[in-house]
């Protein structure tokens, strides 16, 4: 696992597009793995910008979101399906039919079967790009998620459902199960990326990073996969122990990386 802390959200979210700008770059078919929330939403952006400059297609890539809320349609203001469409899909060459993300009105049982099947098909995901909840859930593994866990129904903890609570109406019923990609399906993406910014992220960061690998901490597993990437901004490094070591470990890294170019 590496540590990238960077100034703030805008610089996490513009590090990360480069990362995924280069995959692009050098693998046009890619395979990626998306995230929802407010941070990959100016890491799309930048990607959108990117496109529109000539530097990327998607013409040859598919995607495959972590999770949908159980129980939506997929026009529903808050499906993650309409959420895509509107910060990514919508601006960029994509074919739609190979746009994925699980279909929350279908069996889910079912729906998770073939969709962990899909990603088989496709010959596994290259890029994982994920964010953190405040109790360390990555897609909606909650705190005690098996850590080689597959795509599956899941129910939402208490609190990702006051923190997401906000997003829906006070007449409407939120959703309080999804089907999301399992642990072990993420950690066989062969690059992967979380982005985390904010004060509110500091004690998942500090777990995830510096903590022990537990499944009451489900993102705390990124210390065993040997290509994860860590970016945060200085809110969300503020509770690490070992932050003068990260950026020494980044600025040496950039140095070398010079002196090879």
């Amino acid at each position: 696992m590496r540590v990238i802390i960077a100034e703030n959200a805008a610089d996490v979210a513009s590090y990360g597009a480069q990362q995924c700008i280069r995959q692009l770059q050098s693998k046009p078919e890619s395979v990626l793995g998306l995230a929802t929330g407010s941070t990959p939403i100016a890491l799309y952006l930048r990607l959108i910008e990117s496109y529109h400059r000539g530097e990327i297609s998607f013409a040859g890539v598919r995607t495959f979101n972590l999770d949908e809320y159980i129980g939506i349609d997929a026009s529903h203001p808050q499906s993650y399906r309409r959420f895509m469409q509107e910060h990514l899909f919508n601006h960029i060459d994509v074919d739609p039919e190979n746009t994925h993300v699980p279909l929350g009105m279908s069996d889910p049982e079912e729906e998770s079967r073939q969709y962990e099947a899909k990603i088989r098909s496709a010959g596994g995901i290259d890029l994982q790009i994920l964010g953190v909840g405040r109790n360390g859930h990555i897609g909606f593994n909650e705190p005690t998620s098996s850590l080689g866990s597959r795509t599956r129904v899941k129910t939402l903890a208490p609190d990702t459902i006051r923190d997401n609570s906000r997003f829906f109406s006070q007449d409407e019923e939120q959703p309080h199960l999804a089907i999301t990609m399992g642990i072990g399906t993420i950690m066989e993406a062969r690059q992967i990326i979380l982005l985390a910014a904010g004060e509110s992220k500091a004690d998942a960061v500090r777990a995830l990073v510096e903590g022990p690998m537990t499944a009451m901490q489900p993102a705390s597993v990124l210390q065993m996969h040997p290509e994860a990437l860590v970016i945060v901004d200085k809110a969300a490094a503020g509770k690490l122990e070992l932050v003068e070591y990260y950026q020494w470990v980044q600025q040496e890294t950039l140095r070398l990386q010079g002196a090879y170019c």
